[in-house]
């Protein structure tokens, strides 16, 4: 997941970077309106960290900028209370506020519900992107096509790398309907297979879905 921090003081820009690479996010960061827009036009981002103070253009016409071309989470950073009232009473589209000075532990707490509350993360592993919004995976720059269920049974499992899951629980979150049980497992194996033949370079080896023997499967967790 790929997030923007916009943030002028450069002492509070680089702590909220370090505690979000440090959380498994990847971030972007500037120090101005002008630029934060520049970089969002030409990324993807999953949330938006905006500072309501900011030279060039502040976070409240920067929000604007952005709701005309995405609804992003976008979270205001602000470090007076009078502050909030205006973020809340214009109605700039930010999904949520925080107030100057926080710990490191409070904005990550922020940032991850936001992002389960919105549930349209954009996943990368490797060379794999999984985008849940546009239902679309990609490697190395090429689209791969998977039905809906084998969608969900990756991005399932990819939200979460290095659980197990059980094939039931797989198929409680992936399939619209109940299986009877004696067709559960070959069902669930059939799909990882395909999905499989889809996103790895050697099937037979295979380096994100991997099976845990007597258990169910799992998203590698330790991919770069």
């Amino acid at each position: 997941m790929k997030i923007l921090v916009v943030e002028d003081e450069d002492t509070i820009r680089e702590v909220e970077k370090a505690y979000l690479q440090r959380s498994g996010y990847s971030v972007d960061d500037s120090c101005d309106g002008k630029s934060a827009l520049d970089l969002f036009k030409k990324n993807k981002y999953d949330l938006v960290l905006l500072d309501l103070n900011l030279p060039e253009m502040d976070g409240v016409e920067v929000c604007k900028e952005i709701r005309k071309v995405s609804q992003v989470p976008v979270i205001m950073v602000t470090a007076r209370v009078e502050e909030i009232d205006e973020i809340v009473g214009l109605e700039i589209g930010a999904d949520d506020y925080i107030k100057k000075p926080f710990s490191p532990s409070v904005l990550i707490a922020r940032v991850q519900t936001i992002l389960r509350r919105t549930g349209h993360e954009t996943i990368e592993f490797g060379d794999i992107l999984i985008d849940p919004e546009r239902m679309i995976i990609n490697k190395k720059g090429k689209e791969i096509e998977l039905t809906t269920t084998q969608f969900n049974i990756l991005y399932t499992l990819a939200k979460r790398p290095g659980k197990v899951f059980t094939r039931s629980e797989i198929l409680d979150y992936a399939y619209d309907e109940t299986l009877p049980n004696d067709v559960l497992d070959r069902t669930v194996d059939a799909h990882v297979k395909s999905i499989r033949k889809a996103i790895e370079s050697n099937p037979k080896k295979p380096r994100y879905l991997l099976t845990v023997i007597g258990k169910g499967y799992k998203f590698n967790d330790e991919l770069k």
